[in-house]
């Protein structure tokens, strides 16, 4: 990236220079008011008048067209562009800023950069979750760990708070549990959070970052940092990193120790489950440090059981004491959509995963539960099933089939499970 433009650097940008915000959705807003309390001077880029010009009135910034922008004549008034996650890199705006040597940054890499320059007082800790999956259920339990802790702790990224909103508040916190995703990671060349998790790596988002690779190479940025927490049961994860000092696990964690992956040669610590605890290994001497039970935590399964280990790991590594694990763990309760039991009578327990959207989001949901009635459906985007299905149809007791793409998993569970009960809704009535 580029380091200075008009004599101007990055931070100097940021505090008082002329900013670009791409987009004046969530992430846009966020951005826009933390540079308007450092008297940037600030232009909105939107072509929704709307929300454009709602953004410019509560911030005092300006409001134009991605036509406008994409001037050569208003680019050469411009220091820096902070885009929102959803613009893609081809984005007209992007590759006009780009062309004209203007650096481009993203919401999260904004906000590090200004919260370890000092310009809202003393750095927060940054503790970063990505993956494919279970990143809101992981940084929401982070978020339930740290406050049990009596840390002053927000949840930011995609979930909860826009990032550069967070560092207004008052009184500052303490710390900022970051949910980041693979968008905003291509934006932050520069992010280093005090500990970083990359949950598990499956194919997703690749008409935006155009590979398989290049996607897995963003997400691994978060583990940049003085702690790189690695998910030891992910092959496509550990194979990726080198030297990290933290790994989790849904088994014993002595299972980890000694491994020869890449990522696991250097482990110090491994957070993982015996005989129904959660534990913390030190991998050196061996010694235990017990975390609570691992049994009933929401979500049921072993998904959820890894967004705990993960969870725990990374407020384990800034010091939180383990009694504020187990009180945060017992007491959780998943977000809805994600896992979460929405009712129970008898022995049926119905459960919303309808934030499981690709094959390994469903796997996760799935693993563990036995007698299911699956409801599945909708749209594809291209990914195949067949694998999906012969994983999960032994545990299926009957499915129910809908949206656009149901012929194609009606197909699938025929050639996996032909005596499997199988419900094809044809109607769109809602």
């Amino acid at each position: 990236m580029v380091a200075q433009v008009n004599g101007r650097s990055l931070v100097d940008a940021l505090g008082g220079g002329r900013v670009v915000v791409a987009g004046a959705g969530v992430a846009g807003t966020g951005v826009a008011r933390m540079l308007a309390a450092l008297d940037a001077t600030v232009t909105v880029v939107d072509d929704n008048v709307e929300a454009g010009g709602r953004l410019a009135g509560e911030t005092g910034a300006s409001l134009v067209t991605t036509e406008q922008a994409c001037a050569t004549s208003f680019l050469a008034a411009v220091d820096l562009v902070v885009t929102s996650p959803g613009w893609r890199p081809d984005s007209p705006v992007l590759v006009a800023a780009a062309d004209a040597g203007i650096p481009v940054i993203g919401d999260i890499e904004a906000a590090w950069l200004a919260d370890q320059a000092g310009l809202f007082g003393a750095p927060r800790t940054w503790l970063a979750v990505t993956g494919t999956n279970g990143k809101t259920t992981t940084t929401a339990m982070l978020e339930s760990i740290l406050t049990a802790d009596g840390r002053r702790t927000l949840a930011v990224g995609n979930i909860g708070t826009p990032p550069g909103e967070a560092l207004l508040a008052e009184p500052p916190v303490d710390v900022l549990a970051a949910e980041v995703s693979s968008f905003q990671l291509h934006w932050a060349p520069d992010f280093a959070p005090d500990a970083g998790c990359v949950l598990n790596l499956a194919e997703d988002h690749l008409d935006w970052h155009g590979s398989f690779d290049n996607y897995a190479a963003d997400k691994m940025r978060v583990l940049t940092g003085p702690v790189a927490v690695l998910a030891a049961d992910d092959p496509e994860v550990t194979s990726r990193a080198t030297g990290c000092q933290w790994a989790y696990t849904t088994g014993d964690p002595a299972d980890i120790v000694g491994t020869d992956a890449a990522g696991l040669s250097d482990l110090l610590r491994v957070t993982g489950v015996r005989d129904g605890r959660l534990i913390d290994l030190d991998a050196v001497s061996g010694s235990v440090i017990d975390l609570g039970s691992a049994e009933g935590i929401s979500p049921p399964g072993p998904a959820g059981v890894a967004d705990a280990a993960a969870a725990a790991a990374l407020a384990r590594s800034v010091g939180v004491a383990p009694e504020s694990v187990a009180a945060a763990l017992a007491t959780f309760t998943v977000q809805a959509h994600r896992g979460q039991t929405v009712a129970e009578s008898g022995k049926v327990r119905w459960i919303d995963n309808s934030k499981a959207t690709n094959p390994h989001a469903a796997l996760a949901a799935l693993q563990g539960l036995d007698g299911v009635v699956w409801v599945a459906g909708g749209q594809l985007k291209g990914a195949e099933v067949d694998e999906l299905v012969a994983a999960v149809a032994p545990t299926l007791r009957a499915a129910v089939l809908l949206g656009v793409d149901r012929g194609i998993i009606a197909d699938a569970l025929a050639a996996a499970a032909p005596g499997l009960p199988v419900t094809v809704i044809d109607s769109v009535d809602p």
